[in-house]
């Protein structure tokens, strides 16, 4: 009898070491601004058959210009899902602008290219942190690149500044 009164108060603590779906959930919708279901917002809930770590700050971005899923990203404990999204359609008269504005990085000379040593920034006005790191591939100005800056980790994402010199998606010069 003990032991199964341990056993049922043990299974709420175990459940705790998950993180949980309906909150992640929230910050998809908080993100996009609509809710589950919505046009824009996510096509259907997080699976909650998942079993995530717990994560204290999930990070969220989108997964392409097409705004087509949501990357919910852990850095501790490690772990990434993509949330689909219902994608908003674009209006007729902008497609022509819309489609071109991501290409022209592509046509640029790379400034970085695959091995070199660069130096990944991020900061903003009274901090910043360097890392240097190697590129895993080649990379215009303004091209996202992905770099290794750690054997034991895997690599992270950058975008190409110029020639031996990245930051990290999402901090600004």
């Amino acid at each position: 009898m003990l032991l199964s009164l341990a056993l049922v108060a043990a299974a709420p603590a175990a459940a705790q070491d998950f993180q949980s779906t309906p909150v992640l959930d929230t910050i998809v919708a908080q993100f996009t601004g609509v809710g589950v279901g919505e046009q824009g917002g996510a096509r259907a809930p997080v699976d909650k058959r998942l079993k995530l770590q717990a994560c204290p700050a999930p990070q969220l971005e989108w997964r392409s210009e097409a705004k087509d899923a949501v990357v919910v990203r852990c850095m501790a404990p490690a772990w990434r899902i993509y949330v689909p999204v219902n994608a908003v359609p674009q209006p007729k008269a902008a497609p022509v602008v819309t489609a071109q504005a991501p290409a022209a990085p592509a046509r640029l000379a790379p400034v970085i290219r695959r091995g070199d040593p660069i130096t990944v920034e991020a900061g903003s006005p009274g901090f910043s942190i360097t890392r240097d790191g190697i590129a895993m591939g080649d990379a215009a100005p303004g091209a996202r690149l992905m770099v290794k800056v750690d054997d034991k980790k895997p690599p992270i994402q950058a975008v190409a500044l110029e020639s031996g010199r990245a930051r990290l998606p999402g901090w600004t010069e």
